[in-house]
């Protein structure tokens, strides 16, 4: 969704392998540049209660904002993305931006590995972002909601806003009903 993407499965190994377009991003810039919504998703709307998560990596090298996500899509105003994205400092890190109209950034913890775990659940009407450094103990990484009633889109996003292109591969794939009965215990 949300224009063409390159996307490539594994089976024998597991690993989705998705390559974002060059200047490819989503924002909804706070300070009122203009919005991007041109990185493709590939994704699925699930019914109640879920988690996702999986292990993400970026593999070839990498500009600013570069970046394998898990993302949440109703529309060009609400949505959110849970990066393993590259920063202006040339640090990997998790970052999250939840939108409801304007995009509410937040950078979070620095990731010295190749790849990070990352986690999104749906609670009722919230949701949570996690991350992990070894897809068993969890961080708390942001929970909150999106302004509207609408079904949800949750899967798989690459972008490149910066760069010509970027290589994102998900592994140690998960998708459960329910969410964790205690999003802030490391469950």
């Amino acid at each position: 969704m949300n224009g063409p993407g390159d996307a490539e499965y594994d089976a024998g190994t597991g690993e989705l392998g998705l390559r974002a377009a060059a200047g490819v991003d989503w924002s909804n810039d706070a300070l009122g540049g203009p919005s991007q919504h041109e990185a493709s998703m590939l994704g699925f709307s699930p019914d109640g209660d879920f988690t996702l998560s999986a292990r993400v990596r970026v593999t070839n090298a990498r500009t600013v904002f570069d970046a394998a996500a898990l993302g949440l899509w109703v529309d060009d105003h609400h949505w959110a993305k849970l990066c393993f994205e590259n920063s202006p400092a040339s640090q990997p890190m998790v970052v999250s931006v939840v939108t409801n109209d304007f995009s509410d950034d937040c950078n979070s913890t620095l990731v010295t590995d190749s790849a990070v775990y990352l986690r999104v659940s749906r609670s009722g009407q919230a949701y949570a972002f996690h991350s992990s450094s070894d897809g068993h103990r969890w961080d708390f990484v942001r929970l909150f909601r999106l302004h509207t009633e609408a079904a949800v889109i949750v899967g798989f996003l690459a972008q490149a806003p910066m760069g010509e292109k970027c290589d994102a591969r998900f592994d140690h794939i998960c998708f459960t009903s329910g969410a964790p009965a205690d999003l802030r215990d490391g469950s």
